[in-house]
């Protein structure tokens, strides 16, 4: 265990096909999820060589001046960059705080279904930053993976959720996502702090699985839990931290809890420190109608919901302005 109930979870066992080492597997999975919404995950395969070429491109774009960056600006759900003031994350939560200290460059699913009015919405061309020639390739490679990965996740949850191991996964044979690579610069690039910023504000993510593959430092992401409140995240530089969303949640009848968690500002003590996060949101398909499942398994019965109506509307809730 890295933290009381945050556990590492190798997925090679899973992944080997032995019946008692996946039910071991899928049970500690489901304890972790009841009690924090977090995992850390090994076995995972993906090159750390992949993950530092990212950061490398991406910084390339990050350090232009803003007047080189404004011609990529977007709003929250946009595919291009946000920059310094776009998002407050506390929103979701209904929490007005001042703007996140972050930029990003946002990406999101864009192979279309041949529905107009999804694709219209859901499945737009990404933009690609000249400034940063080598970040197409790069980041188009780590989405391939980032979603086999999330498929088989979503495999192991349903598998220790009580349910067929396709329960999720038939929910995501054209599903969105959205892949946000977040600069977390030091003050001398974001000012001061004011009371209550963060570089991300207290927030749950909206909706099945996260992928973050982050750097530790110390303004860097917290985790809360009914047991301990607010903590620093354990960190493993091999590990993706692994949280489930609000849709997830509301499947499960509220049996795991979506993973709530902030991003602390920059350290009085290390004012220049800089991070950078990758971010994959997985979700599901257009259109999914999502319904709690019933008790034993789930504890509260949730209204069903649209899946990409309630995406939206907390998409809404987190744009500055």
């Amino acid at each position: 265990m890295s933290e009381p109930g945050i556990p590492t979870i190798d997925l090679r066992p899973w992944l080997s096909g032995d019946a008692g080492a996946r039910r071991e597997t899928a049970a500690t999975v489901d304890a972790a999820l009841r009690a924090a919404g977090f995992l850390l995950v090994t076995g995972h395969g993906v090159d750390p060589a992949l993950r530092t070429a990212i950061r490398d491109a991406a910084r390339e774009f990050f350090r232009l001046p803003a007047a080189a960056k404004k011609p990529y600006a977007v709003e929250v759900g946009g595919r291009g960059w946000l920059g310094p003031g776009a998002e407050a994350n506390g929103g979701a939560e209904g929490t007005r705080t001042p703007p996140d200290l972050k930029e990003s460059l946002s990406f999101a699913a864009e192979d279309p279904t041949g529905d107009p009015e999804i694709d219209a919405e859901w499945f737009l061309p990404n933009t690609w930053p000249r400034e940063a020639p080598g970040l197409r390739a790069l980041v188009t490679e780590y989405l391939a993976q980032m979603r086999t990965l999330s498929d088989r996740l979503l495999e192991l949850l349903g598998t220790a959720l009580g349910e067929p191991e396709d329960f999720f996964t038939r929910h995501t044979t054209h599903p969105t996502w959205g892949f946000n690579i977040n600069w977390y610069p030091g003050t001398e690039v974001v000012g001061e702090p004011e009371p209550g910023q963060f570089r991300i504000g207290p927030h749950t993510d909206f909706g099945t699985v996260t992928v973050l593959d982050r750097q530790t430092g110390k303004g860097g992401l917290q985790v809360f839990t009914d047991d301990n409140g607010w903590e620093d995240a354990p960190f493993d530089p091999e590990a993706f931290t692994i949280n489930i969303g609000d849709l997830m949640a509301r499947w499960t009848g509220d049996r795991w809890c979506s993973g709530r968690h902030r991003v602390l500002p920059p350290p009085s003590d290390a004012p220049a420190e800089e991070l950078m996060s990758l971010v994959y949101f997985y979700e599901c398909d257009p259109r999914t109608t999502v319904e709690s499942v019933p008790a034993p398994t789930g504890r509260v019965v949730h209204e069903p919901v649209d899946s990409h109506t309630y995406l939206r509307a907390k998409l809404d809730a987190i744009s500055v302005g």
